[in-house]
């Protein structure tokens, strides 16, 4: 293993960063810190790094611990055959990547029986050595005289020569500089081939653009390779990687310097050739496709990422009274009432779509009377915008001043949320639809206390997450929840036991036992009392206090990101001004009198003292933007009622590699090509564009029979030049207006519209 400095030096070199810095990341994250906790609370040990700049460090830590196992295997290996040279050595000690380690092991790896080992049973090894020295005085075929042998089955010339050649092609194949080439070579000059199979001739698919596909290598985008591989194993694809052989030949032959003037140069010309055809080809082939899937899984893992993050950060509506609405047609629409901490109130059902619509429009005028709520959120699912305009229409006829908002709110997930342990244990006497409903009516109060509920995975946001390395994308996903839940901060006497888990420091089985303590003694009090919960120690209640709120204790800081470590201080500063803490929380034009540097100390830096300045001037501000949904057009409701060239307002739902999709507010939802995103060339939707941001599309086409919709953000016909290339491009990009006034992004895909 790496001792600590060799891996803060290494770690450094490679992501640009100061060594003492990278050293007490590696400290922390040993002493069991998080990756929250660290990145706002231990600013001045680390130089301010962020939560993704301390996640890289884990995450070269990891690799490269890995490969010193790995290499310390090798070299165990080696030396136990007898084989390991001071010269190796060194090459296996120097190694920077996981494939050189394996190409310097390769000749020493244990392997199958191969004809490189039957020929050197049959004594040719000898032959192969003197071929491969290249001697002017003797021709190969005169060599090969003495190694005639029948009982050995060498019974000709030929059969020595083929022998020897076979070893030759090993040896060829098992150069670790040979394969590097060729990986190299294949990745920059390579081209990715696919067509379609016989099942693709009977049958259409959406594979169809890949039936007679042809690129560059180094052009083939993530999400294009994963597409091909899903083709494959659908059976609608072949493919393979090819490469100009006589090129690669004739480099492997000068890498092996075969002189062309010796008599044995045609017979290690055709070796090399034998090697890259029989031995190299496929196994790069293999490893090449290896590393593509690799960088197409973390691509398509970070678009994901970046989907969910935006989608969880989604503006709450707050804490209000909200009545949820699972839409159906047979089994008619499942009604909930909840209050303003979204606790489950009552429920009932209605059938505007089947049964009489006066009778639906009776009985939840009652319910609403009932329970009247600040907002109807309605699942935008099955009969979702029929159900919509039911609603819109009868809650005309309540007073304006009482008249709750109708609000679309994205269902995706839901329905697993309802048939899992976790609702079961919530709801353990609720039938499935109305714990969707109950859900759906969450997502509008507070999208990320609800969604954590959810596997990220059923959320709707992805490309390709099947297709990619499952416990890579879980990991990134759990990563992407903690940093948000932690961003935005938890009230310990609401949060649900799945939420709290989130908490840096608390987890699964911690998050019950609060939960359970909660249950048994009341609301906390205080932070402190987390201490009280059996089993938290010292060392969690370090980790999650700072982002634990408690509204109701009588220290305001319990309330704020000020962690508990740092109250002594703000009581300090307090009193030298003449204050309570009290008095000192929320008053901004007190707090903006601070002399900071005055406190500045040995264990506190003017980093952290910002921090709690800007906590104290807005204590325990939640981070998320200001609910502002966008409002889609009454008249189109169904996908058959969309015309090309309508102007539409929408709601990004989804980004990936190729566009973005977006919500226009009839069940499907559209595709903006990347080619249509922006009157500029654009190389990266994600630079441009997230989910949530509302935008103002064209419909470009509409294909009814595959349900397709083509969007673009282009509201004129002009094209853009260049745009669908597959090139780079550095210009900075513009950023899509909203489609509203508002600027400001709001985060969407929990929500569609936004009607009084």
């Amino acid at each position: 293993m790496l001792t600590q400095q060799q891996l803060s030096k290494a770690i450094a070199t490679e992501l640009n960063l100061a060594e003492n810095a990278v050293s007490a990341v590696l400290e922390l994250l040993g002493e069991s810190a998080t990756v929250p906790f660290i990145a706002r609370y231990r600013k001045e040990r680390t130089g301010g790094l962020d939560e993704v700049q301390i996640r890289n460090i884990e995450e070269r830590q990891t690799y490269l611990n890995e490969m010193a196992e790995r290499r310390d295997t090798i070299l165990a290996s080696i030396e136990s055959q007898g084989k390991l040279t001071p010269e190796l050595k060194k090459q296996i000690e120097e190694a920077s990547t996981k494939a050189a380690l394996e190409d310097l092991y390769l000749p020493y790896k244990p392997k199958r029986r191969t004809r490189a080992m039957i020929a050197r049973e049959k004594g040719l090894e000898g032959l192969a050595t003197f071929i491969m020295a290249q001697s002017h005085d003797t021709s190969p075929e005169s060599a090969a005289t003495s190694y005639i042998n029948a009982e050995k089955g060498v019974e000709t010339v030929g059969d020595a020569l083929d022998g020897a050649s076979d070893i030759i092609a090993e040896v060829v194949s098992e150069t670790a500089p040979v394969r590097d080439y060729l990986r190299n070579y294949m990745v920059s000059s390579g081209e990715i081939v696919a067509e379609g199979t016989e099942k693709a001739e009977a049958e259409r698919s959406k594979f169809e653009q890949y039936y007679n596909y042809r690129a560059p290598l180094k052009d083939c985008k993530g999400h294009r390779f994963l597409a091909i591989r899903r083709g494959e194993r659908d059976g609608f694809l072949k493919s393979n990687i090819e490469l100009d052989e006589d090129t690669a030949v004739n480099h492997i032959s000068s890498m092996m310097h075969v002189d062309s003037s010796s008599p044995s140069a045609p017979i290690l010309v055709d070796a090399c050739r034998d090697a890259f055809d029989r031995l190299l080809m496929t196994s790069i082939e293999s490893d090449v496709r290896v590393d593509l899937k690799q960088e197409a899984d973390k691509e398509a893992v970070d678009v994901f990422a970046s989907n969910v993050e935006n989608l969880l950060l989604a503006p709450p509506l707050g804490a209000v009274a909200v009545i949820g609405i699972d839409p159906g047609v047979r089994t008619g629409c499942k009604v909930v009432a909840l209050d303003e901490t979204g606790k489950f109130l009552e429920n009932t059902t209605i059938y505007p779509q089947t049964h009489s619509e006066d009778e639906a429009r009776k009985e939840l005028l009652s319910f609403i009377k009932r329970h009247p709520a600040r907002a109807i959120a309605i699942g935008n699912g099955t009969a979702g915008r029929e159900t919509e305009a039911f609603v819109r229409e009868l809650v005309k006829s309540l007073p304006e001043a009482t008249r709750p908002y109708v609000v679309m709110v994205s269902e995706s997930g839901a329905s697993i949320y309802s048939a899992s342990d976790v609702a079961r244990d919530e709801f353990p006497d609720l039938d499935l639809t109305v714990r969707g409903a109950i859900s759906i009516a969450r997502r509008l109060q507070d999208p990320l206390a609800e969604l954590v509920k959810i596997d990220p995975k059923s959320i709707g946001v992805g490309q390709y997450q099947h297709d990619v390395y499952q416990p890579m994308l879980k990991k990134k996903l759990e990563e992407v929840v903690e940093s948000c839940v932690n961003r935005v901060g938890v009230e310990l006497n609401t949060a649900s036991a799945q939420l709290l888990s989130y908490v840096a420091g608390i987890g699964p089985s911690m998050a019950k036992k609060i939960v359970t303590h909660r249950e048994q003694n009341g609301n906390f009090k205080s932070r402190a009392q987390l201490l009280k919960v059996s089993g938290l120690g010292p060392k969690t209640f370090e980790q999650a206090a700072g982002f634990i709120r408690v509204r109701e204790s009588d220290n305001p800081l319990d309330a704020s990101a000020v962690h508990p470590e740092r109250y002594k201080l703000v009581e300090t500063i307090a009193k030298d001004m003449g204050k309570t803490v009290s008095e000192l929380v929320g008053n901004t034009a007190l707090v903006s009198k601070i002399d900071v540097k005055k406190y500045i100390s040995d264990d506190v830096g003017l980093m952290t003292l910002n921090d709690i300045i800007a906590e104290l001037q807005k204590p325990g501000r939640d981070p998320r933007a200001q609910f502002e949904p966008p409002k889609f057009k009454d008249d189109v409701t169904r996908i058959e009622d969309l015309k090309v060239g309508m102007i539409l307002d929408g709601v990004v739902s989804n980004v990936t590699n190729f566009g973005a999709f977006v919500d226009i507010g009839v069940h499907q939802d559209g595709l903006v090509h990347i080619s249509a995103l922006s009157d500029k060339f654009v190389s990266n939707p994600a630079e441009i564009v997230s989910v949530g941001d509302p935008v103002k599309v064209r419909v470009i086409d509409v294909d009814l029979a595959r349900s397709r919709i083509a969007l673009s953000c282009r509201l004129s016909d002009e094209p853009v030049r260049g745009n669908a290339s597959a090139g780079t491009n550095n210009k900075k990009r513009d950023k899509i207006k909203p489609s509203h006034n508002e600027s400001k992004s709001f985060g969407n895909n929990p929500f569609a519209s936004l009607k009084r």
